[in-house]
C-alpha cells in the first residue's frame, strides 16, 4: 500500500505553506492602512472628546473652548436632503430597469450612464451644482445653501441606489411575478406589493452605503453649502458640515482648531463606520 499521509518535507507542501503565508501577508497589508488610519484618528481625536463638542459653536481663531455642534447638525441636514432627493429617484429608476424595461435601447443607455456617473469625481458634481444652482441664484435668489449641498451629494448617491435596486429586484423569483399576474394582479400591484417588499433588504443595504459615501464628501460641499460658524438658519443659507470643518480647521495655524479637526474626524469616521456595519448587517439578514 502506498503511503498517502501528509508529508511536511515534500516540496509541494513546503511551497503550499509559503504561498499561503504570502497570501496572508498581502491580505494583512491590504487592511493595514485602514487599521493605521482608524488607530491614528482614534488616538488624536478621542483625547479631547467631551460634551461641548456637540453643544457649542466653533471658537474664533485663537479663541478657547468651543465645539462643532452646528457642523454635526449641518451634516445631518445636508445628508437628509440628499437622501430625500436620491432615494425616490434612484429606487424609481431601479424599478423601471428591473420591472418595466425591455433590456434594450433606452434601458441600456440608463445602465451605461449609471456606471459612468458612479465613476465621476465628486468635485465634478460640486462644480455642476455650483453652475446650475449656486451661481444662477435659482433658489429664491440664494447662492450657497444646504439644499444645494444636498443636491450635489444626491448626484453621488444616485448610481448606488439605482444599481442596488435593479440588482435587488432581479433576485426576486419570477415565479412570484407570474403567480401574482396569474390571479389578476396588475403590474403596479405586483411590483408594489410583491417584488418590492421582497427586495427591501438589498435595496436598503444600497441606500445605507450611498448615504455613507455622501456623508464623508468634502469637495462638493465646498462649492455648494460652503460653511457657516453659526447654527443652521434654514436650508437656503450656507451651512456647516463636518467634512468642510475638518478641511478648514486642519489648515489653520492654531492648536485648538487642529484638535477640533481631529475630533470631528473621529466622529465622522465613527458615523461612516456605523453605516457600513449597518449595511453589512442588512446584507447578512437578506442572506438568511
Amino acid at each position: 500500500m502506498p503511503d498517502l499521509g501528509y508529508k511536511n518535507w515534500q516540496k509541494r507542501n513546503i511551497v503550499n505553506r509559503l504561498l499561503s503565508a504570502l497570501a496572508g501577508l498581502f491580505s494583512f497589508l491590504c487592511i493595514l492602512p485602514l487599521i493605521a488610519v482608524l488607530a491614528y484618528i482614534l488616538i488624536k481625536g478621542i483625547s479631547t472628546f467631551n460634551l461641548d463638542l456637540f453643544t457649542k459653536l466653533p471658537p474664533p481663531p485663537g479663541g478657547e473652548g468651543g465645539g462643532f455642534g452646528n457642523a454635526i447638525l449641518g451634516s445631518i441636514i445636508v445628508t437628509t436632503i440628499a437622501a430625500l432627493i436620491a432615494i425616490p429617484i434612484g429606487v424609481g429608476g431601479g424599478i423601471y430597469l428591473a420591472e418595466y424595461s425591455s433590456g434594450r435601447g433606452f434601458s441600456q443607455f440608463i445602465r451605461f450612464g449609471t456606471n459612468v456617473l458612479a465613476g465621476v469625481p465628486s468635485i465634478i458634481a460640486g462644480v455642476f451644482v455650483y453652475g446650475v444652482i449656486v451661481s444662477t441664484r435659482i433658489l429664491f435668489g440664494n447662492t450657497f445653501s444646504a439644499i444645494a449641498g444636498g443636491t450635489a451629494l444626491s448626484v453621488l448617491m444616485l448610481p448606488t441606489v439605482v444599481k442596488t435596486t435593479d440588482e435587488g429586484l432581479k433576485l426576486v423569483s419570477n415565479d412570484l411575478r407570474r403567480a401574482a399576474l396569474g390571479v389578476g394582479a396588475s403590474r403596479f400591484v405586483t411590483v408594489s406589493q410583491i417584488t418590492l417588499p421582497k427586495a427591501f433588504t438589498p435595496i436598503a443595504t444600497g441606500v445605507v452605503l450611498s448615504i455613507a459615501r455622501a456623508a464623508g464628501e468634502t469637495a462638493p460641499l465646498i462649492f455648494t453649502a460652503l460653511f457657516s460658524p453659526f447654527w443652521p438658519n434654514g436650508i437656503f443659507d450656507p451651512i456647516a458640515t463636518l467634512s468642510v470643518l475638518i478641511y478648514n480647521f486642519s489648515a489653520q495655524p492654531y492648536d485648538l482648531q487642529n484638535q477640533l479637526a481631529w475630533s470631528a474626524s473621529f466622529i465622522l469616521v465613527v458615523f461612516i463606520l456605523a453605516l457600513n456595519l449597518l449595511a453589512r448587517w442588512l446584507g447578512r439578514f437578506a442572506s438568511k
